[in-house]
């Protein structure tokens, strides 16, 4: 498989696992010296892998769906690369409120002892709605974690 398909189907394990809150996959998808800036979407300058997975547990979210769509991925080394990445997002929050989001992660990989991870990443939001009340009813949230474990055979 080529780099390119490697980093999409890191970013794809990104998305699942963060859905999922199956938070160990969720930082393997990340370099221990990640830096995330939230800051456009009214978030936080994030530096290092495990304060990354603490900031998003730490968000309440119930429930979340991330979507992304049309990746630009450019190899700038033999093991580096970029990527913007369409995105789709809509989160449950612990209080009730809503997110719907829509805008672009731009992001930075490296390959480390030959797996793809995440360096760097911005979340930029073109439009963001949001919501304050009672969340829908939620399917999929019976303490099995939806898509952990995903061999057919158990």
């Amino acid at each position: 498989m080529n780099d390119i398909e490697q980093i999409k189907k890191l970013k794809a394990r990104y998305f699942r696992a963060l859905d999922a809150q199956d938070w160990e996959l969720y930082a393997s998808v990340f370099a221990p010296d990640v830096v995330v800036d939230t800051t456009r979407g009214g978030g936080e300058l994030v530096k290092g892998r495990e304060p990354m997975v603490a900031y998003v547990r730490e968000l309440g979210i119930v429930q979340s769906i991330h979507h992304g769509h049309m990746p630009e991925i450019e190899l700038t080394g033999e093991l580096t690369a970029t990527g913007i990445w369409s995105l789709e997002d809509y989160n449950i929050y612990a209080d009730g409120s809503q997110s719907h989001g829509w805008g672009h992660y731009l992001e930075t990989y490296v390959k480390i002892d030959g797996l793809w991870v995440i360096r760097t990443m911005a979340l930029s939001y073109l439009r963001m709605e949001r919501s304050v009340g009672n969340a829908p009813v939620i399917a999929g949230v019976d303490g099995t974690r939806h898509l952990r474990g995903m061999n057919p055979a158990t």
